[in-house]
């Protein structure tokens, strides 16, 4: 054999040997590629099951409660500034107007003076709860320290706790302020029933009411129709009426 073909045989066997390796990192390299997409998927996974926890419980909360949260926070925020205006000695609704425009300065007025007068109107049963609950904590100053304590003490999950966080046990309601909640419902009963006038019934009087209220309505609805229902009535109570 020559030489030259001996080198042509030398590279046919190299060549045969490489053909044979590349199928093995080919496998390798597809391997590798499904181990990557199966972490991926794997992570995919975790942060939907992840989003649906949260969306879950965002669905959970009451209605308005991260707006509600955001104007608590604003109102602490707000408290604090206030105290240390007044440590200062300064006026901070004078300062915080110097701080927003005109315009604005007048509206939130506006609004003030007529959330005042409206105080004074009843509309429905809730918004005389509603404004109960404001005059009972209108001078209750909130403990700043306090809150930021036990925020810190139990964490901020249960702090916001809603309909799926156990919270029993976390904390103990001070004796103080049990005790300032009760003095403050005795004073609500002892205001409501110095309010409440007494009613005088008359034994031999016709009982066509079902409470105070609709007594009041049926004599005002007697001393305009009297004079007209009597003769109907008494035919009721005869039994003779068509």
């Amino acid at each position: 054999m020559s030489a030259a073909n001996s080198m042509k045989a030398m590279n046919a066997c190299e060549g045969g040997e490489s053909s044979k390796g590349n199928p093995m990192a080919k496998t390798m390299e597809r391997m590798q590629r499904l181990k990557q997409l199966h972490m991926k998927r794997n992570e995919g996974s975790r942060l939907n099951h992840q989003e649906v926890v949260e969306e879950y419980k965002k669905s959970q909360l009451p209605k308005n409660f991260l707006k509600k949260k955001e104007w608590a926070e604003m109102k602490l925020e707000e408290e604090k500034k206030r105290e240390e205006a007044k440590e200062k000695g300064e006026d901070y609704d004078r300062l915080r107007f110097l701080e927003i425009p005109a315009d604005e300065a007048e509206k939130y007025e506006s609004k003030k003076n007529n959330k005042k007068n409206g105080e004074l109107r009843f509309s429905d049963y809730e918004t005389a709860t509603l404004r109960l609950y404001n005059r009972s904590i209108k001078n209750f100053k909130p403990d700043l320290v306090e809150y930021d304590r036990l925020k810190e003490e139990i964490g901020e999950e249960a702090f916001y706790a809603d309909s799926n966080t156990l919270i029993h046990g976390l904390r103990k309601d001070p004796k103080a302020s049990v005790d300032r909640m009760v003095e403050d419902l005795n004073k609500q009963l002892d205001r409501k029933s110095r309010r409440v006038k007494k009613r005088i019934l008359d034994d031999e009087e016709d009982i066509d009411y079902i409470n105070e209220r609709n007594m009041k309505f049926n004599k005002k609805l007697e001393r305009f129709y009297g004079q007209y229902t009597t003769e109907i009535k008494q035919n009721l109570e005869r039994g003779t009426a068509v």
